[in-house]
């Protein structure tokens, strides 16, 4: 199957983002959609260890070219990050139960991922312009607050400052924020997100969290530092 790809532009045609709707965290920004494009594919092979700690190896491996189902355009957070920021039109909720377990299953696949990563890469960080030359131990930090603090309080989690950092913890923090979803989209939670919705919250998090495990490995002096 073609992979369902979705083209968020920024209102002020800044730049755009390339989104695969169907395997989360898959998406990557560039100043123009072709630019987008290409990079999405480029990471492709990338995502792969996603798709099998998902157990949906075979599945991945079997689908075909990118093909843009939606041209979209994002609220000015889009042309400022380069980041997605808004559902498609391919993400309503409520979700049907099998689509949110796989989207959860995702999700977890991308946690599992990014804890790999943080256990083998070295604890200082190449340098560079992104994230202003943030170590490995600020990254992590970075990437548990701003969704234990900030996302998961969209389906009514709260979490004191800092709550869940630290193993078990996090443990305790990611299993809670995937019981929120499931009662959100059960419509047991209230209130009601205003510009985002479930599904996006979901795809939003699972990029959150690879796009910063990609930059871990990105950044890694494991291999210079045996040298």
């Amino acid at each position: 199957m073609p992979v369902r790809t979705v083209i968020e532009h920024g209102p002020k045609g800044k730049r755009s983002v390339a989104i695969s709707i169907d395997w989360l965290g898959w998406e990557r920004g560039a100043k123009t959609a072709e630019l987008a494009l290409q990079a999405l594919e480029s990471y492709r092979e990338r995502y792969q260890p996603i798709a099998a700690l998902a157990g949906m190896e075979s599945e991945f491996d079997a689908a075909g070219p990118l093909d843009v189902v939606e041209e979209k355009v994002g609220p000015g957070s889009t042309d400022f990050w380069g980041i997605s920021f808004a559902p498609s039109a391919a993400e309503q909720e409520p979700m049907t139960t099998a689509d949110l377990e796989r989207r959860i299953t995702l999700l977890q696949a991308c946690w599992q991922y990014f804890d790999r990563v943080a256990a083998r890469v070295s604890p200082e960080m190449r340098k560079g312009a992104r994230g202003g030359g943030r170590d490995r131990d600020r990254i992590i930090s970075h990437v548990i607050r701003v969704e234990s603090e900030d996302f998961a309080r969209r389906v009514g989690l709260q979490l004191p400052e800092g709550a869940a950092l630290g193993p078990p913890a996090l443990d305790r923090y990611r299993q809670d924020y995937v019981d929120a979803m499931r009662a959100y989209n059960a419509g047991e939670v209230k209130g009601h997100m205003l510009t985002w919705n479930l599904p996006f919250l979901i795809r939003h998090s699972a990029y959150h969290t690879l796009d910063h495990a990609w930059e871990m490995e990105d950044k890694d002096l494991s291999a210079e530092n045996r040298t």
